[in-house]
């Protein structure tokens, strides 16, 4: 019996927006409990479904409930996973390896919440491997946006040498040793199975995750004949100041809610 995306639990979480409901749910993933994030906007209403892909490693990068809440208000029910082995899931962080498919799962638990067709893909950080295998291993997403966003593991590895310990414990070892590890985590090498709009924000001094990333996914989904729209930022690093923070989200969540409008008007 296939339980993925089946709740096991339920509970309310103290929300730090009155207008959104948050609940902390526990679903089945490969036969694991893993925990994730939902928030909802209390009022009655037309709404979209976002799967909100976090960044970081473990317990680094954590989702956050004010963050959820932000995208919320702009007429969204967001679900954020927090991947298996986080905050008491089962499992362990595989960096976008079983665990894309806590992602992918994730899906079945926002369309328990939402009747929608399809549902946006938005991932931050690590989060942007996370996005990009949802998007491939499904076909049910809308849109898709990439903020300072990992396209490649292997570059990841070189790049953070802070991670490299974690990364090769999680990986089995370092880009030389098992360099297939490394591609199967990849989705660039099969980002010609995406089918979604993709919009890729990124500063051009991110000292996380190198533009190199965002200039490399642009180049392969432009190869393929992807629909894909980039909105690189000058001088601006990995963390964008609040004022433009909030800004680019709002920015994004009406480029997410216009691609079916688009798609509707070509009909």
């Amino acid at each position: 019996m296939n339980d993925n995306g089946k709740i096991f639990s339920i509970r309310n979480y103290p929300s730090p927006n009155p207008h959104i409901r948050l609940d902390e749910i526990t679903y089945w993933s490969q036969g694991l409990r893993v925990k994730g994030l939902l928030a909802r906007p209390k009022a009655a209403g037309t709404y979209e479904a976002l799967l909100y892909l976090r960044g970081g490693l473990q317990s680094i990068g954590m989702v956050r409930p004010a963050r959820i809440a932000q995208f919320a208000m702009q007429g969204f029910v967001v679900f954020a996973p927090y991947y298996r082995g986080n905050r008491g899931g089962e499992g362990k962080d595989e960096f976008a390896g079983d665990d894309r498919y806590d992602a992918i799962n994730g899906i079945e638990v926002l369309k328990q919440f939402i009747q929608v067709d399809k549902v946006n893909l938005y991932g931050f950080s690590r989060g942007g491997l996370m996005v990009l295998w949802t998007a491939i291993l499904r076909d049910d997403i809308k849109s898709l946006v990439t903020w300072a966003g990992v396209s490649d593991a292997t570059a990841t590895y070189w790049e953070r040498v802070d991670m490299r310990r974690g990364l090769k414990r999680i990986v089995g070892g370092t880009p030389n040793k098992v360099p297939e590890n490394y591609d199967d985590r990849t989705p660039l090498l099969e980002i010609e199975k995406l089918q979604t709009p993709v919009l890729i924000i990124h500063g051009t001094e991110d000292q996380h995750v190198d533009i190199e990333h965002a200039y490399k996914l642009e180049q392969y989904l432009k190869k393929e004949g992807k629909s894909v729209e980039t909105w690189f930022s000058s001088g601006l690093k990995h963390h964008y100041p609040p004022n433009l923070n909030r800004d680019t989200v709002k920015n994004l969540c009406d480029w997410m809610k216009r691609q079916e409008s688009k798609k509707s008007g070509q009909n």
